[in-house]
């Protein structure tokens, strides 16, 4: 199982931006898909976007042109870069990844943005 550790998360107004970052306990080389999803007060967990092995990215709607992921295979590390943020985007965020059958998430950064 990869050990994940989040990063970066706080408080922020509208229209500002943050960086998350997942640290990896292996390399990234071997994860075949490596994600962010988010969980708001009340409501299910869904996805941010995600990134595979292969460089090919997916977002979610509501963060598309604002939300970039990214990874450094040097440092095996998963960045989000959130820009643009908005009120609904305030959430905890959690970094995932899968290899082979197996998922591993983070424990979760805070997300707050105020109006």
């Amino acid at each position: 199982q990869v050990q994940l550790v989040e990063s970066g998360g706080g408080l922020v107004q509208t229209g500002g931006s943050l960086r998350l970052s997942c640290a990896a306990s292996t390399s990234i080389f071997s994860i075949d898909v490596m994600g962010w999803y988010r969980q708001a007060p009340g409501k299910q967990r869904e996805l941010v976007a995600t990134i595979t092995r292969g460089g090919i990215t997916n977002y979610a709607d509501s963060v598309k042109g604002r939300f970039t992921i990214s990874t450094d295979n040097a440092k095996n590390t998963l960045y989000l870069q959130m820009n643009a943020l908005k009120p609904e985007d305030t959430a905890v965020y959690y970094c995932h990844t899968r290899r082979s059958l197996f998922n591993s998430w983070g424990q979760g950064t805070q997300v707050t943005v105020s109006s």
